[in-house]
């Protein structure tokens, strides 16, 4: 498993020293219990030098994680560039192309299960789940949804069902065998725990795990996925543990969070200079979770009956993630094998009943185990009606999984082949490269919508070649905030070529520059070649300018749409200073608050006092911008889209804010008033009058939705903590806002509500 590294030390002379222990987690664990480090960072070297000399590699022991290191690409045609240089890249890509001559494909038994928990404590044991099989697996990958459904965690994070689980898991992992966690994860309620057989922690590497809220403002942790990605022996394995979006209507909106998830959730890799690694670039993707797709076009009655007569076949038609997969809108290229068990969801708590609650939810699948890549057989794909801790049932899915095991011997031929022919190739010509096109023009920009344009290289030269965009001359990097190349780096092999994805977004921390022109869609890239010369790219566009990233004083002078004034106005109506006397007006007086506030607020009170998950079930992507439009335009006269989406825009709007409700000099004195009501009421007493209305706006909005609050189901603590996070940010500059200022800006709008709720 260290050859490569080890090998490649020796052609570049490297002494270079890694790190021990698997990135991003300081321990393993076995069932529970901490096992001790056996290896120590200078033992790579060591082990190195061990292997110039010819002698065997040190021992290493049954309770330790591997080191990470730099082993073949699973990439066919470019690879990233690498910290060895140009000869070392061509090593690495002939290594990779000629894997299978130093590798054999064994079998491995994996267990994934899947269990939304509905905010349950464990109170059963989970061995009827995770030791269900006589033989152990050698690997668990174990996800959990709903972890905590409570208030506290969905906001500061923290919470005790994650030890209460952990442990539940440990303690029933199988007993003919000793596991070590690798791997913990968690996102608010949703927890990923990668455990294998002690014996072979040793060929576990490259452990990275991240998350991908895809909740309300696109990050909310309520809804979304964690995924952990390893290599075992010579196999990049990747798992995903995901929740998405609830409810039968809302089937686009879970393929919205499947394809955020997919393309938001990056692994970054040991060197931090190269790109990171997507879900789709491992050879194995096993994706669990609480997917929430339901059973549509039947009624209750004949759902159940088709259950009652275990005709799953029939039922298995009208089954959302079915129909969406064949339509190809998601999981393009994963596997399920089949369904032969009844629905997992919705039951009585403790029972084996279905729902009876007055929403009377219908039967459907919607915990599911899907996977991708090759030499992958799935031996049982099963649920377990015997758990009764929650309104869904467990559901698990056993797999041989084979791996890439490596061959030293063979592998060292195959090196020393290589770079015998290596040796040909050196010094015989200068790279070339030739580009596709050199221009490229966004047109109509507009915030968050994201635009790309691709352009292709072509390696024409007689030799290798390695291309990276670098920064031009006193600039911290190679591209504008804005605009991002995919890949920035790589390497091409002569006669190939590689596609460039030029991607522009617009977000909040662009967008304000944008509509001032104090920054315009206009950049230049270099792409440079190692040994070679520089190419320039030109990068131009025209932004629209949007309400969105426009502050709260320039709005309330704007009586058109912002897309109908001239640069020069809207510019002149931002340089306006925030405190200034109605005197100051010859024409016009401004508006109390901004239009675009009141039109989505008085959206909001006419059509949603009544709806259920506001501000905390996320919109459609296609109906904020929508929105977006119409705020900027003026057309139509009535918002579009859903009333979550219009919930969602105007976040986003109080988020994009250069100054935020609370002006950012008033930040502090608010955090400190918090406890005190009458002290709350003199810190906003002193903001601008056009954020004091906009503030007091807010509330009163805010205190008619909880007046509501048996139909709607919000309360003080989710309202306060959302809306304190927007409405009182800390100043550019200053840390980020830690636990006490978040309590803080939560109990500074609480004052308001429950003043306002209690009236």
């Amino acid at each position: 498993e260290w050859l490569l590294r080890v090998t490649l030390m020796e052609a570049s002379g490297s002494g270079e020293q890694r790190r021990s222990g698997v990135p991003g987690s300081e321990e393993a664990k076995q069932n529970g219990k901490h096992l001790k480090w056996s290896a120590k960072p200078d033992q790579v070297s060591s082990t190195s030098a061990a292997l110039r000399q010819g002698k065997p590699k040190a021992e290493i022991t049954d309770d330790m994680v591997r080191p990470s290191v730099v082993m073949a690409s699973s990439q066919a045609q470019m690879l990233p560039t690498a910290t060895f240089g140009l000869r070392d890249n061509i090593v690495k890509l002939e290594l990779t192309k000629r894997e299978d001559s130093y590798t054999s494909v064994r079998n491995f038994r994996f267990f994934i299960g899947t269990y939304n928990v509905n905010g349950q404590s464990p109170k059963e044991n989970l061995k009827p789940w995770l030791s269900y099989d006589p033989k152990p697996p050698d690997v668990y990958c174990i996800g959990f949804q709903e972890l905590d459904l409570s208030k506290e965690v969905f906001f500061f994070s923290d919470t005790p069902k994650e030890e209460e689980w952990f442990k539940a898991v440990s303690d029933a992992l199988h007993p003919h065998a000793k596991y070590a966690k690798i791997k913990l994860i968690r996102l608010i309620g949703i927890m990923l725990l990668l455990y294998v057989k002690r014996e072979h922690a040793r060929n576990i590497s490259e452990v990275e795990a991240e998350t991908v809220g895809t909740g309300i403002m696109g990050r909310m942790g309520n809804k979304g996925g964690v995924a952990v990605r390893f290599k075992f022996h010579n196999t990049n394995i990747c798992v995903v543990n995901s929740h998405l979006a609830a409810h039968v209507e809302e089937c686009e909106k879970r393929n919205q969070d499947y394809r955020d998830i997919c393309s938001r959730m990056q692994f970054s890799q040991l060197d931090p200079s190269l790109p990171p690694l997507t879900i789709n670039k491992h050879d194995v993707i096993l994706w669990l979770g609480d997917l929430n797709y339901r059973i549509r076009d039947l009624d209750l009655e004949k759902v159940k009956k088709l259950i009652e007569d275990r005709d799953f076949q029939t039922l298995y038609k009208y089954d959302q993630l079915k129909i969406q997969v064949d339509e190809k809108g998601v999981f393009e290229g994963f596997t399920e094998g089949t369904i032969a068990f009844q629905p997992t969801y919705k039951y009585d708590t403790g029972s084996d009943d279905w729902d009876t609650s007055e929403k009377c939810r219908a039967p459907a699948w919607c915990d599911r185990i899907l996977w991708k890549g090759k030499h992958i057989t799935q031996l049982d794909y099963r649920s377990h009606m015997g758990l009764k801790t929650s309104d869904h049932k467990p559901v698990s899915s056993l797999f041989d999984i084979g791996v890439k095991v490596v061959n030293e011997e063979l592998y060292r031929k195959t090196f020393e082949e290589i770079v015998r022919s290596m040796d040909k190739l050196e010094n015989e010509n200068i790279p070339s490269l030739s580009l596709s096109r050199r221009e490229f023009f966004f047109k109509d920009v507009k915030f968050m919508q994201l635009q790309s344009q691709t352009f292709t290289i072509h390696n024409d030269g007689q030799v290798p070649c390695q291309f990276e965009f670098i920064n031009k001359p006193d600039e911290l990097s190679y591209c504008k905030q804005w605009l991002t190349a995919n890949p920035c780096k790589g390497f091409l092999m002569q006669g190939a070529e590689a596609v460039i994805v030029l991607e522009l977004f617009v977000n909040k921390s662009m967008a304000t520059q944008l509509n001032l022109g104090e920054d315009s869609i206009e950049d230049i890239l270099v792409l440079h070649l190692a040994g070679g010369k520089d190419y320039f790219l030109s990068v131009s566009g025209n932004y629209l300018p949007s309400c969105f990233g426009s502050s709260i004083q320039t709005l309330c002078n704007m009586r058109d749409p912002i897309q109908e004034m001239s640069a020069e106005s809207i510019r002149e109506l931002a340089l306006m200073p925030l405190h200034i006397n109605n005197e100051f007006y010859v024409q016009d007086k401004p508006l109390d608050i901004p239009k675009e506030i009141w039109m989505m607020v008085d959206h909001m009170y006419r059509n949603v006092s009544l709806q259920e998950d506001l501000f905390q079930q996320p919109g459609l992507r296609s109906e904020f911008e929508a929105i977006r439009d119409c705020l900027d335009m003026g057309m139509p006269e009535t918002l579009p889209g859903s009333v979550h989406s219009v919930a969602e825009a105007l976040l986003l709007f109080l988020e994009a804010l250069p100054e935020p409700v609370i002006c950012y000099h008033l930040y502090r004195t608010c955090l400190e008033s918090a406890s005190d009501y009458s002290l709350c009421l003199e810190a906003v007493s002193r903001l601008p009058k056009c954020h004091k209305n906009v503030f007091d706006y807010l509330m009163a909005f805010l205190q008619e939705l909880l007046r509501n609050t048996e139909q709607n189901h919000l309360d003080i603590p989710i309202l306060a903590s959302l809306f304190g996070s927007l409405l009182l940010r800390p100043p550019p500059g200053q840390t980020k806002q830690d636990i006490s200022d978040k309590r803080s800006a939560q109990k500074f709008i609480w004052q308001f509500l429950s003043i306002g709720n209690a009236t």
